[in-house]
């Protein structure tokens, strides 16, 4: 990407465990703000019966993905839960150059492939009130069936390991509180909601999150 960032837009990465509510946040800002748009991901995930291809995913074979990925054509890959994902580099140069922002949800992996290859993408993790509201949103979402659900949450305890790689820390409590939150990081106005201003003020809650054997604090709201 061009280094003239005068008529360029900002690379915002957003990253949090399954159920955490990272979609619906990311899919009301873009609602509500009109200079932000999202890169739409490749995945080899079977399609749900809700989704569009090209819409919430492009979704691939196996062997079309690895082409791809061989080819370069992605900024960031990973396999999450034996399905792989990627983020097209010509999607993201092509919205950045039009001077929008671009919004990316994605994993930890990718999080560290984008931060080294575009040092100046701001990065910020979406972290439930409790690993109990976590499990409960989990569960409302009726997508998954219980073993699949123990997965995610033993995926959900290494996923949070890496909150502290990123810039921005947003607890999803409250939604409406953590879409406000999650549009003053894009605007510019989220200094009290850096990582090291939030571990400060949330240290408790940050604990029992990465220590299962604390009780659990807060309450969820259905993603």
């Amino acid at each position: 990407m061009t280094d003239d960032q005068s008529t360029h837009g900002q690379l915002f990465i957003v990253a949090a465990p399954s159920g955490a509510g990272k979609t619906s946040l990311v899919k009301s800002l873009i609602e509500g703000l009109p200079s932000v748009k999202v890169a739409v991901s490749h995945t080899t995930r079977p399609r749900r019966p809700d989704e569009i291809d090209g819409v919430n995913y492009h979704f691939v074979s196996e062997p079309k993905f690895r082409t791809m990925q061989a080819e370069g054509a992605f900024i960031e890959s990973a396999q999450v839960f034996g399905n792989l994902y990627g983020t097209s580099r010509q999607a993201i140069e092509t919205i950045i150059s039009s001077g929008h922002n671009i919004i990316l949800e994605i994993d930890w992996q990718g999080a560290q492939q984008i931060r080294r290859q575009e040092p100046a993408s701001v990065h910020i993790f979406i972290l439930p009130p409790s690993l109990a509201a976590l499990r409960s949103r989990l569960q409302g979402r009726g997508q998954d069936d219980p073993d699949t659900i123990d997965k995610r949450m033993a995926e959900a305890l290494s996923e949070l390991s890496h909150y502290s790689e990123f810039d921005y820390l947003i607890i999803n409590d409250n939604y409406a509180t953590a879409l406000a939150d999650l549009a003053r990081v894009v605007e510019g106005r989220g200094e009290d909601l850096r990582r090291s201003s939030q571990q400060s003020r949330h240290a408790q809650l940050i604990e029992s999150l990465l220590n299962p054997a604390r009780p659990a604090m807060g309450s969820g709201a259905p993603d």
